[in-house]
């Protein structure tokens, strides 16, 4: 048996980094083939006299390279067969020896006196890790005779803050760095240079560079091709280059424009067919998670044709979404989703939405990387180029872009495009993206496309189960609320939630429930009534919202920006609100011709009331398994203000204190 060190007793070469031997000269290449020789036959379990026969190696020096092999580089691997080459270190210099004192003519025997200075003074080297995280000094690339190089900005200035340190510390001008002639400028410059190039994210980050690409992806299974419909899909939202207005009749029929922010495209596309599934338009300087539910929801319900009001625009006969073309498509959910890193998409209810209540896989990846996401980055240039651009009012993609002043209505306001014509204008535009031949897709449409899969080849689908069809805009997730009552007071069992007390006829009459915690199922496209659940999990009833709340239709988004306006202060405070949302409006109606931001608001309030369901719902997420009647508790109610009117007798007005409980 051979006896070998226990640290050489198994080695793999070919972990070992190689090194290209053949491109170096004659007599080198001869004395790197033998070497490389030696620690192969070493590494075949040969013996060690065997080998010094063969190749006229010397052992210690096998043993040497071994070690010198094992050692850990730079660049996070071992050294391998690169340690064979000669005058390469493995180690770096350390020096022993003390500074000597006195200043030499010529500047030698001063090395590696910076770094045990350091070592020496711990808390100067701490002192420049500070600075350098300060960006007291940068990078800055230069092209000296052909080559790239690296130079520092600021090292002088943070040289003498350097110098004032050192007197801190009680050194003398016998001491180093005081002894030398540069005063250890140019040992200061290698080490902070060390520092800034030791990660590329460090030497980014001192150049000025915000962040960084290129980075290569080594995990290949998220570069897979889809391969069938519905298997991956990109969902992102681009912002429209475009200046819009919006119409608004008062009380008396007159129309009012005003000019309003720009607005989001949220989309949803698959990868496989190019085809687009659903879109939504948001209002507002960003979108929320709620615009990424609706744009979910768009994508899964079955597409509904709109009647255009344009002169010119209908669809074609290839145009349209794969749910109008494909009845069997409605519903179909997907297995992966691929998203960035926005606020909205990673927030707790639309991840809940996309995992929990679809059943799929959300991708955010890296950040900064929208080439993850070519397809529907590639569609929003498109709608750039073949909408917004044709369009007045188009603000380039640059402040100084030519078509920017071309489009310029020249503060014309009835020559901008009105919100619910960019509406019309955005579902022409995407349902003719469906129809249109891809030169990816070998000149098919996507509608052709998806068609062939679904219909041709037969291709397995994966559908929302029925009872989640009915609750698709409740992807929420649910709300604890405690029961409150003031027996004091005569004040009944309820709750209060956003704002709003909600309380039922049974509810005001369980006293056993005060103090208790509710779970609470809501639509945020409804709040006029809430869906209750006792601890125990036994349904309640519905909960309806009390006072002007409970009577005009509204969504949680239009709840949310009246009651902060009330807590800004931005509307005064009455005592009783006969109607919060309709003074709502009244306050942006007249806000709107001063900020483009109120005359949004304004816009989406208009387009949350005239969009509204027409009957109550109050169903939630998972409501139908923790009931097995839920389908029947869940069933619309009919909207009391649709009801015959029967007269009542009039009560004893009591006016309280104005304390709110």
């Amino acid at each position: 048996m051979i006896r070998r060190k226990p640290e050489f007793q198994s080695i793999d070469l070919s972990a070992w980094p190689s090194i290209a031997w053949t491109e170096l000269d004659v007599k080198t290449r001869e004395a790197m083939k033998r070497r490389i020789e030696a620690v192969e036959r070493y590494a075949r379990g040969e013996r060690v006299k065997d080998i010094e026969k063969v190749t006229g190696v010397n052992r210690r020096q096998i043993y040497r390279w071994l070690e010198r092999g094992l050692a850990p580089h730079p660049d996070g691997r071992i050294f391998g067969f690169r340690a064979l080459s000669a005058h390469v270190r493995v180690n770096g210099y350390v020096r022993v020896s003390p500074v000597n004192g006195r200043p030499s003519e010529d500047g030698s025997g001063k090395a590696g006196a910076f770094a045990l200075f350091l070592e020496r003074f711990p808390m100067l080297a701490g002192w420049l890790l500070l600075k350098v995280k300060q960006r007291r000094v940068s990078l800055e690339q230069v092209h000296t005779d052909g080559r790239l190089q690296t130079r520092l900005v600021g090292l002088h200035a943070l040289h003498s803050e350097f110098l004032w340190q050192c007197r801190s510390l009680g050194l003398t001008a016998v001491d180093y760095p005081f002894n030398t002639d540069g005063r250890a400028i140019r040992s200061l410059s290698a080490r902070l240079k060390v520092e800034l190039l030791r990660s590329f994210r460090t030497a980014a980050r001192a150049a000025g560079a915000t962040h960084l690409k290129g980075l290569p992806h080594y995990d290949k299974s998220d570069s897979r091709p889809a391969t069938r419909p519905y298997q991956v899909v990109e969902f992102d939202g681009h912002r429209l280059d475009l200046r819009l207005k919006v119409v608004v009749r008062d009380a008396l029929g007159f129309e009012h424009e005003f000019e309003i922010e720009r607005v989001w495209l949220l989309a949803i596309i698959d990868v496989c067919t190019r085809a687009v599934l659903g879109y939504h338009l948001a209002l507002g300087r960003e979108y929320s998670r709620y615009d990424v539910i609706k744009t979910i929801e768009s994508a899964l319900e079955p597409h509904r044709p709109r009647d255009f009001t344009i002169p010119g625009l209908v669809y074609g006969s290839h145009d349209g979404f794969p749910s109008q073309r494909l009845p069997e498509l409605a519903y179909t959910t997907w297995e992966r989703i691929k998203l960035d890193n926005a606020k909205a998409n990673l927030a707790t209810e639309t991840l809940d939405a996309l995992c929990e209540f679809l059943g799929c896989c959300a991708d955010a990846g890296p950040k900064y990387s929208p080439d993850d996401r070519p397809y529907i980055e590639r569609f929003f240039g498109t709608i750039a180029s073949r909408l917004s651009s044709r369009l007045p009012g188009y603000t380039g993609s640059h402040p100084r872009d030519l078509r920017r002043a071309l489009a310029d209505p020249k503060g014309k306001l009835r020559l901008f495009v009105s919100f619910d014509e960019l509406e019309e204008l955005v579902e022409y535009a995407i349902a003719s993206y469906n129809g249109t031949p891809h030169a990816s897709l070998n000149n098919v449409t996507p509608l052709e496309a998806m068609e062939y899969f679904i219909r041709g080849r037969e291709q397995l689908l994966t559908w929302l189960p029925e009872h989640r069809r009915r609750t698709l805009c409740l992807m929420q997730s649910a709300r604890r609320c405690t029961v409150r009552a003031y027996l004091d007071r005569g004040i009944r069992p309820h709750i209060n939630l956003y704002g709003v007390r909600y309380t039922s006829s049974v509810l005001a009459c369980s006293t056993d429930l005060i103090g208790k915690s509710l779970l609470i199922y809501l639509n945020v496209d409804d709040l006029r009534c809430v869906r209750a659940f006792q601890p125990d999990g036994a349904e309640l009833e519905l909960l309806e919202a009390q006072g002007a709340w409970g009577v005009m239709r509204h969504n949680l988004k239009l709840r949310q920006q009246i009651n902060q306006e009330k807590k800004d202060k931005k509307r005064p405070r009455g005592g009783v609100e006969a109607d919060p949302i309709a003074d709502y409006v009244d306050g942006k109606m007249g806000q709107a011709k001063k900020t483009r931001k109120a005359a949004s608001e304004l816009a989406e309030a208009k387009r949350i009331l005239s969009s509204a369901p027409t009957a109550r719902t109050a169903m939630g997420r998972g409501a139908s398994a923790a009931q097995p009647t839920a389908d029947a508790a869940a069933a619309p109610t009919v909207d009391k203000a649709s009801e015959p009117k029967t007269p009542t007798r009039p009560k004893k007005l009591n006016i309280g204190t104005g304390q709110v409980f």
